[in-house]
């Protein structure tokens, strides 16, 4: 793995949390390549992370032997169909994290012999706590797959999917999941910030408490439901809170909130094509 030449199109985000967690995990910078449009952008990837840039996908793509897609989905086209002809010739890997473009997509624009992972990272990967699933088509060898998961094992957990439409799911659950509980604790800083206590209080309660809720459960071989049953004492405050939950219908709202997305993200695959 610490041999092989990586490429990233697009110096974003993702991308830079990416090429961080390579670095960290002992990959060489001088092995990492990354092409972006904004000179900016490269020049504070270069001189924080000592890695080689340029303006020109070709360059990058000339240099390496592993290609990461890290573009945003609506330019992807573009940016996959110019790459074509050097993919095709130089057999590389290529490795997607755009959402909602599916590998049918990809291997119409990259070449229909290509070898594609498909991968749904979220934004905790950003500080190197991601989730993410990928999906390799038929044209992706053992030792493939072993180096795609290795570039996104760098900012977390990953783990693969038999099938690729199970990435819609995981989108609706782990790719679109942060935003659902920074709804749930921005709605009880609100209510923490009416019930009397300050703002700064009100935020760091919810955040820690958040953390510890997400640690215990991590750490603990029970499920979820056995440790809420465990800190619900019976007719006290907890019970009284999740009794409102139910009485409003919050697990079926969860359960059309999640369909919801799942459903938007095949829209999204089937737009693409």
């Amino acid at each position: 793995m610490h041999t092989h030449k990586i490429g990233f199109i697009g110096g974003g985000n993702m991308a830079t949390s990416l090429i961080s967690g390579l670095i960290a995990s002992g990959h060489p910078a001088e092995l990492i390549f990354v092409s972006d449009i904004n000179p900016d952008t490269l020049a504070t990837l270069s001189s924080s992370l000592n890695i080689n840039t340029s303006v020109d996908n070709t360059v990058v793509l000339n240099a390496v032997d592993i290609v990461v897609l890290a573009v945003k989905p609506q330019i992807l086209k573009a940016v996959a169909t110019a790459a074509a002809s050097i993919v095709q010739q130089k057999n590389l890997l290529v490795v997607s994290i755009a959402a909602g473009i599916s590998q049918t997509s990809l291997s119409n624009w990259l070449g229909n012999n290509t070898a594609i992972v498909r991968c749904m990272p979220n934004t905790p990967a950003l500080v190197l706590t991601g989730a993410t699933a990928l999906h390799a088509n038929s044209h992706v060898s053992n030792e493939q797959r072993d180096t795609a998961e290795s570039i996104l094992r760098a900012v977390g957990i990953t783990l693969w999917v038999d099938n690729e439409s199970d990435l819609d799911a995981v989108t609706a659950v782990s790719g679109s999941g942060p935003a659902y509980y920074f709804l749930l604790m921005e709605a009880m800083e609100k209510v923490a910030i009416d019930l009397g206590l300050t703002e700064s209080t009100a935020r760091l309660l919810v955040q820690q408490t958040a953390l510890g809720a997400a640690k215990i459960a991590l750490e603990s071989s029970e499920s979820p439901q056995q440790l809420r049953e465990r800190v619900t004492s019976p007719n006290g405050t907890t019970q009284r809170a999740i009794e409102t939950f139910e009485q409003g219908g919050f697990t079926d709202l969860v359960a059309r909130a999640l369909h919801a997305a799942r459903d938007r993200s095949i829209e999204m695959s089937q737009q693409s094509e």
